[in-house]
């Protein structure tokens, strides 16, 4: 049984609404929605996540980019993911800000947080360093 939640975001990705990601390219630099993309951050299996600012307030954010199938679809897991996202509320726990989409990609609009992986910072610590 799908919640309420995951019931807007199966919507979202879905539509064709203003939530729709606009990727453009301006003096070189790439564009989804109001941010500008910059530098990779990080890849995964399923995702790319990359630095961008929004156009207007200079805000930092992290855009986790992740590919829908060829059919366009969204698997179970990302909508679970986007979902508890946005049901999470907690200061230790990176913020989802935004959902788009495109006909390829859904994008999640997160808080920037720097620092580096905590994955390598767990590893540095259990090490002794």
């Amino acid at each position: 049984m799908l919640s309420a939640i995951s019931c807007y975001v199966i919507k979202v990705l879905r539509s064709n609404t203003r939530r729709r990601a606009m990727e453009r390219v301006a003096s070189g630099r790439r564009q989804i929605g109001s941010y500008e993309v910059g530098r990779n951050l990080g890849q995964g299996r399923f995702s790319k996540v990359k630095f961008a600012r929004h156009v207007d307030t200079g805000s930092p954010v992290a855009i986790k980019i992740i590919r829908k199938d060829p059919q366009g679809t969204v698997d179970k897991l990302i909508i679970q993911e986007i979902s508890a996202m946005k049901l999470i509320k907690h200061p230790h726990v990176v913020s989802l800000f935004e959902v788009l989409a495109s006909k390829q990609n859904v994008y999640l609009i997160l808080e920037y947080v720097n620092g580096g992986e905590l994955l390598d910072k767990i590893v540095r610590l259990r090490m002794g360093g």
